[in-house]
Parts: C-alpha cells; structure tokens; sequence
C-alpha cells in the first residue's frame, strides 16, 4: 500500500489557523495540498474540546462522553484527547487535522498518542499543525510553514531560529478601585481527598495560597491538575463536604459560585476558542471589568483609558480598535492573560496559557505572567504540562499520582 501524504504545517505568531482550517474542512485546501480537496476532513484541537464542554455545561451531557458522574471538565487533558480521537475517527474520516495535539499532555500521553497516530497512518491522512519542531511526527516527511493565510516552502520546509520579540514598556496599571480586605490564606485545603466513580483521584492534599503569593501547579496527565482548580473555582460539586475554605468562606456555608468568582481572575485557552464575536481588542480587556467575554455596554472613558494604559505595556496600542479575532495566537494569549489581571483579583488562576504556542509567544506570556506577580499583590497560579523556560513561580505544588491517589509535594 503506497504510504499516505501526511504533512507537517509549521505556525508561528501570524498564522491564522482558523481560517486555514476552514479551508481545509470546506474540502478547497490551498494548491500545495490539492491531495486533500474534496476529502472529508475532522478536526482534532483542543477547540474542539472547549466545544464539548460547553455543550456539557449547557445539556448536562455531551456527545463526546455522555451522561455519568463524571464530567469531561473534570477529564485530565491526555483523558480529554484520548476521547476526542476515537470520536472523530468512528466518523472514518479521510484526513486529520491535528491541531498541536501534543500540547498539555505530559511524556507518557505524548507517547501513547503518538503510538495511536502512527497506527492510524495508513488509514487516514495526518495535517500536523506544529508550533514546536520537537512535537513533530517522525513519520511525517512533507512540510511547509503556514504564514497569516498561506502555505511557503512546501514540500521541505525547515523551521530556522525566530528572532525574540522585545519586552514590554513600564509597569502593570494599578487596580482600578482600592483591594478588598480578604482574610489570609485566601485559599486553604486541608486533607482534601477526591474520588470519581470509585476511582481515586486527590489523596490528603494541602494546599494554602496566601496574598502575593506565585505557585505553579505541576503534576502529569490525570494526576488531578484540572480537578483541584476546578475545586477552587466553584465549579466541582466534590468540594462540598471537604474542608476547603475559599476567600474567608468555608466551602458549603452558603457561598455562591459568583461570590468566588468576584475574586478571580481566570484564563485557559478554551475561553479564546469559544470565542466568535467582533469585539475590538480594546473592548476585550475592557471586559474583563464586567465579567463578559466580549463587552456588550459602553465603556466609561476610565475604563477606556484603563485598557489603553494595558495596551501600552504589551506594545500593542496600535491594535486597540482591531477585532480581536484577527489577532495573532500569540497576541490572543497577551491579551486574554491582560484581562484577566485587569481588575488585579485577589487570585489568578492561568491554566495551561502557553498551550499551542511556538516557542518565542510562549516566553513572552511567561515573561507577562512573571510582571504581573512581581508587580501585583495578587496570588498567581500558573498551571502547565510542561515545564517553561523563564518562569519565576515562589511556590510549586506537585501531584504524584499513585493507586491510592495523588499526593501533594510542596517546593520553596
């Protein structure tokens, strides 16, 4: 059987990967990859992901997993993709657009998933789509380089170094009012234990988050990363009953969800995949004052001058009236992470912020997050699979799993 043409796509700061998805999923790819047109193609990304989860929070199930007591929010990323590719593969598709798929998976999930690509190869056309040379396929021999909308240096391609991007200009802006008086430790757990459907999962976990304090939240796929921000956040019913105490407020003493979240900051990149809207890049951190994706009142000229303010320290005043969705990845992440700090919660939690960016975009939101911490009083959590270059965390929490759960080890 002659070998399938499988392609290597590399993407930078200025690829825009949707629209070249789309192209690819209408069946009319670019000439470079005219093998491909009228083909039926599916989509493997972490979007796609984003996508089943919200349909979970809205019907209380989703297609991808179904009913149970378990939710694919509370899925480890390697549990989430290992799904996801055996949904999309029952839909016998002719090629597979792989959209990073090795992003937030850890060493023993890069390998599993690469051994069920590499099976798949002879049945299925593989579009890799690359941000970091070393998650490449081997098996993968044709390459090209996506640049804003278009395919150069097809069929071998060579990935050369990318010039770093300059810092950033001044400090963060202040908060825009005076910081609530909250109580310390602003997050306390003790001996927290989670199981799902009989499955072990967190196992005598301590964990207190203090004003001003920078953790890094470590640990491989399925370790409970996921579950104990979601813990945090309000969102896992498990925490009930535990002795978890959240800004002041034991967990269950008649706290709402929206009470913890008036003290959060949160940024994953789901949160730009779902979104579809025209808002300008201004309005977008402007929205991080009201709580909304994407603003949907007038700003005030404080609020206005406030993002301008953001906009100067990112060197990137001169985007502010762009719709946010022509923004590069890259920029994307600046300014959803901007967003979050806008109001200087008393906790910001980044989850997995670098995922699918190339090297260079990686360490500039790293270097944004390290500002933010030294600059700010607020708490940072900074969750990753991987571990990034230049990041400068006080505090790191590491999970290791084991039978009877993960436990928790602590570095200073």
């Amino acid at each position: 059987m002659p070998e399938l043409p499988h392609v290597a796509i590399y993407t930078g700061i200025d690829s825009r990967k949707e629209s070249f998805f789309e192209q690819l999923l209408q069946g009319e790819p670019p000439i470079e990859l005219k093998f491909l047109k009228g083909k039926r193609g599916a989509l493997f990304s972490n979007a796609r992901i984003a996508a089943f989860i919200e349909e979970e929070a809205r019907h209380q199930r989703s297609s991808l997993t179904g009913t149970g007591e378990r939710g694919i929010r509370t899925y480890s990323s390697g549990e989430r993709k290992k799904a996801l590719l055996a949904h999309l593969m029952a839909q016998n598709p002719d090629f597979l657009i792989l959209d990073d798929p090795f992003d937030n998976l850890d060493r023993q999930y890069q390998q599993y998933l690469r051994s069920e690509l590499e099976k798949r190869a002879s049945e299925v056309i593989l579009v890799q789509l690359v941000s970091r040379p070393e998650d490449r396929l081997e098996l993968i021999r044709r390459a090209a380089c996506l640049e804003k909308d278009g395919l150069v240096g097809f069929p071998e391609y060579q990935p050369g170094p990318t010039p770093e991007k300059p810092g950033f200009k001044g400090r963060i802006p202040p908060p825009p009012h005076p910081p609530e008086d909250l109580p310390d430790p602003l997050i306390q757990m003790k001996a927290v234990n989670l199981h799902y459907e009989g499955r072990p999962v967190l196992n005598n976990i301590d964990l207190e988050v203090f004003q001003g304090d920078f953790w890094e939240l470590r640990g491989p796929n399925g370790s409970g990363k996921s579950s104990l921000i979601t813990m945090i956040v309000g969102d896992n019913p498990k925490a009930y009953g535990q002795e978890i105490t959240l800004f002041g407020q034991r967990k269950g003493s008649g706290e709402s969800v929206w009470d913890i979240k008036s003290h959060l900051g949160y940024f994953t990149p789901g949160m730009a995949d779902r979104f579809r809207g025209y808002h300008s890049v201004e309005n977008m951190l402007i929205s991080g004052l009201t709580d909304s994706i994407g603003l949907y009142i007038q700003p005030s000229e404080t609020q206005r001058l406030l993002a301008a303010a953001w906009l100067r320290v990112l060197d990137m005043e001169q985007w502010a009236n762009t719709p946010f969705r022509d923004l590069s990845e890259g920029q994307k992440r600046l300014i959803f992470c901007a967003r979050a700090m806008v109001k200087h919660p008393a906790l910001l939690i980044l989850d997995e912020p670098t995922a699918g960016l190339d090297g260079p975009s990686a360490r500039k939101v790293v270097a944004l997050i390290n500002k933010m911490a030294k600059e700010s009083q607020v708490a940072v959590i900074f969750v990753s699979h991987r571990d990034e270059p230049g990041l400068k965390a006080y505090k790191t929490l590491e999970l290791k799993p084991s039978e009877t759960g993960s436990s928790g080890q602590v570095f200073v």
